[in-house]
């Protein structure tokens, strides 16, 4: 019997997406992976990111690429509950939109779950401090050949790979080589984000928040006001985290990251103007939050293709979305398991038909979520939808819209 050869990977990117692929390549496939990240050093703590959810797919996905599969349920907590609420704190009002109690999500701390899938990695997969510089990946060509530098010595090296995976995120530099004339679109709003922990002690502000919101613990929450809303559910470890999409201009980009440094000035108007729209428990929790930062919210109009050649884009550099489908590092996951999955169907001798499967099936998917994703941020921040009607959380109808489980694709997904 002929062996099947052993495939070489190459992935730009050491975040969640970078992650997944590495696991998928190599539980499904076999191959040798290197992951190239330009950070110089794993994330430590509670340092990096944000909140995520996890939906039921992606906690199975993660689950199978780990020795212990239980370790995902001790770093994340249930949400069993998704609920839409609208606030008029100037007249008092509050009303709930829709609730459903069939969620299944997971809440996890992102540098939690990154910090998961790369100790389960084998040991020097990921090169720290290594920056992608380019790719050669001639038509017809059977392998693609990448530049890096390693940042603490300034060596530039190169790297040949029967695969190049692009996961280097929403500004995806490989991308851009790829479709120099597409352009991110901005979505007409930005998110504060913050982290809130209350871990010291026994938080009046916490106890105080939970009067108001008695599911906080198992629920994920949208208090919707005139143009704006505002997410916010429990972590672990005693943490709230929230966001606040404020529809304004689009502000000017510094750097390689759609997240901004946000000045002393810029925080205490945003604590200043909370007080506006938010009922006082939640204010009170943004006003008391360490360091909360901002977000530049962006898509792209969907891609029909996410291959070429020997390149394939995964998560964010292939679909950058809004984030109102908890969608990002959901279809991270999925992108990596059908990659893997194509892979080892096909082998490192039919890469390119692994490829064109690969995309015949995930194109259609992540097409339509950041369509549906986009459609349900304009309904939250009550600007003009496609059929030119505005969605007013007081008086509007039709509120099953705004649930998450209406995403295409959520409960069933083509190959995996």
């Amino acid at each position: 019997m002929k062996m099947k050869m052993k495939g070489r990977a190459v992935v730009v990117g050491g975040s969640i997406a970078g992650l997944s692929c590495a696991h998928a390549l190599i539980s499904a496939a076999a191959w040798e992976v290197v992951v190239l990240e330009k950070t110089t050093s794993p994330p430590t703590g509670h340092s990096t990111g944000a909140g995520l959810g996890l939906e039921p797919l992606a906690q199975n996905l993660i689950k199978s690429w780990l020795k212990q599969p239980h370790l995902l349920d001790l770093c994340t907590i249930p949400l069993s509950i998704d609920q839409n609420g609208a606030t008029d704190v100037q007249n008092g009002i509050t009303r709930i939109l829709s609730r459903d109690e069939d969620f299944n999500f997971r809440a996890a701390y992102w540098s939690d779950l990154h910090r998961l899938l790369h100790q389960a990695l084998p040991e020097g997969t990921v090169r720290w401090g290594h920056m992608f510089l380019s790719f050669s990946d001639s038509d017809g060509a059977d392998r693609v050949t990448v530049k890096a530098k390693a940042l603490h010595t300034g060596d530039v090296y190169e790297v040949v790979a029967d695969l190049l995976v692009a996961a280097d995120g929403c500004l995806s530099s490989i991308r851009r080589s790829l479709y120099p004339d597409l352009k991110l679109r901005y979505s007409g709003y930005c998110a504060w984000r913050g982290v809130f922990d209350f871990s010291d002690n026994n938080s009046d502000t916490f106890l105080d928040l939970k009067k108001v919101y008695p599911d906080l613990g198992k629920c994920l929450y949208f208090d919707l006001a005139s143009t704006t809303h505002s997410v916010f559910y429990e972590l672990l470890n005693k943490r709230i985290n929230w966001i606040w999409y404020i529809n304004q201009p689009e502000p000017r980009l510094e750097g390689t990251s759609v997240t901004m440094k946000a000045s002393s000035d810029m925080i205490s108007e945003m604590k200043q103007e909370a007080g506006r729209y938010w009922v006082a428990e939640l204010v009170k929790v943004m006003r008391e939050t360490k360091e909360p930062f901002l977000n530049v919210i962006y898509d792209i109009e969907p891609l029909d293709r996410m291959t070429s050649g020997r390149v394939v884009l995964v998560g964010d550099a292939a679909h950058p979305t809004t984030p109102h489908g908890l969608r990002s590092t959901n279809m991270s996951v999925s992108d990596a398991a059908a990659l893997g999955k194509c892979v080892a169907k096909w082998g490192v001798e039919n890469l390119v038909s692994a490829l064109e499967e690969y995309e015949f099936h995930r194109v259609p998917v992540v097409s339509e979520q950041v369509l549906f994703s986009r459609q349900l941020g304009r309904m939250k921040q009550g600007l003009e939808l496609d059929d030119g009607t505005r969605f007013d959380p007081l008086s509007g109808t039709d509120c099953e819209k705004l649930q998450q489980k209406n995403m295409p694709f959520l409960s069933e997904v083509p190959l995996i």
